[in-house]
């Protein structure tokens, strides 16, 4: 699993791409027997893809596992299935929706990930939005199927009915666990003929609503997915209702551009040259770090296999422990604060600010 872990693809032949809504697929994905411990995955990861452009640049991105995981017992998975929905200039998603078939083989890399949540008792809660469904869905799907004592609550919020993904899925859980599933569904562009107005889930709508759908105290996790600001606000409610930090779980789909995600300028003292030190998969190097480059870039140029997929901040796949030395991140939306706090960065995002920086990716 370490080599699956730390960045290794496999070619996996498409099942089946089947049409969601106008634009978004589910992609299943076929693992061959030799291949289904290293593709076994825990309610909530993800996966990333490769694929070489036309104009021969790399092109990787990531997508959450949308159906119930195996259980430890049972064998690896036959298949595995994710959701892609089109995003303006997106060249994965725009090649999925438009090109991908049936037969096909697309590079994957083994699910990794933290947005997770292990079946067990208790009762758990979800806001997402969008796409946010599809990491949410397996880990809803999973723990009540699994867990008799388990309840859960998703409250999602979508453009319109006809753009929201797993409508059907997501009505078998209400059928299957009338008990103890619990669905709110919002729409920001189209009025409802029952439950909620029309409108966006702010941080002030969500304040005032989730004490009256939940007891918010009592739930034992949060999870929010979806776009930065819906996640963001999401946060700021649950706070402000007096919910801990550890029981709030984020995963961030997509960032919006506004002044809080700028790129912060390099610090007074910076280093004229630096040198990063890393260990990967039991092997170590140390390279110089280029003018302006991230240690992930530095990295890269001697050891193609290190882990990345979004480069953007977001997925975590490049998350590295950080054994000596000062760096600074430029954006992070993927690490947790006792992440940060234990001492790991993001090497998609860190630049040097010490002459010597030391990384273990193993850790």
């Amino acid at each position: 699993m370490a080599a699956a872990r730390h960045g290794a693809f496999h070619p996996l032949r498409v099942a089946a791409v089947d049409r969601l809504t106008d634009d978004s697929v589910a992609v299943t994905f076929a693992v061959p027997p030799e291949l289904r411990e290293a593709y076994r995955w825990t309610p909530g990861q993800h996966i990333a893809v490769r694929r070489t452009a036309h104009d021969g640049t790399e092109i990787r991105r990531t997508y959450s596992v949308c159906v119930p995981a195996p259980a430890p017992e049972a064998p690896g998975p036959a298949e595995l299935r994710v959701g892609v929905r089109l995003v303006d200039g997106g060249e994965f998603s725009t090649y999925a929706l438009k090109e991908l078939a049936a037969g096909d083989t697309v590079e994957v890399m083994a699910p990794i990930g933290r947005f997770v949540l292990e079946p067990r008792a208790g009762h758990f809660a979800a806001i997402v939005g969008g796409s946010g469904i599809t990491p949410v869905l397996s880990i809803a799907s999973t723990l009540l199927a699994r867990e008799p004592g388990a309840r859960f609550c998703l409250i999602r919020s979508d453009r319109t009915t006809a753009s929201t993904m797993f409508l059907e899925e997501v009505a078998d859980l209400k059928d299957r666990f009338p008990d103890r599933f619990q669905l709110v569904q919002t729409l920001s562009r189209e009025e409802q003929q029952a439950g909620l107005p029309s409108g966006r889930l702010d941080e002030e709508r969500l304040t005032r609503l989730l004490p009256a759908l939940v007891p918010v105290e009592e739930i034992g996790g949060w999870f929010l997915c979806g776009p930065y600001g819906l996640v963001r606000g999401a946060e700021r409610a649950l706070r402000a209702l007096g919910i801990g930090r550890d029981r709030i779980h984020q995963e961030i789909f997509h960032v919006e551009d506004s002044g809080a995600e700028a790129r912060r300028p390099a610090p007074a003292g910076a280093p004229a040259r630096s040198t990063v030190t890393a260990k990967l998969d039991g092997r170590g190097g140390s390279w110089p770090v280029r003018e302006g480059e991230t240690l992930l870039e530095a990295v890269l140029r001697n050891r193609p296999d290190a882990p990345y997929a979004c480069k953007g901040g977001v997925c975590g796949t490049c998350r590295a422990f950080l054994v000596r030395g000062e760096v600074r991140m430029d954006r992070n939306f993927a690490l947790e604060p006792e992440e940060i706090e234990s001492g790991h960065v993001l090497a998609c995002q860190s630049h040097p600010v010490t002459a010597e920086v030391e990384l273990d990716f193993d850790r």
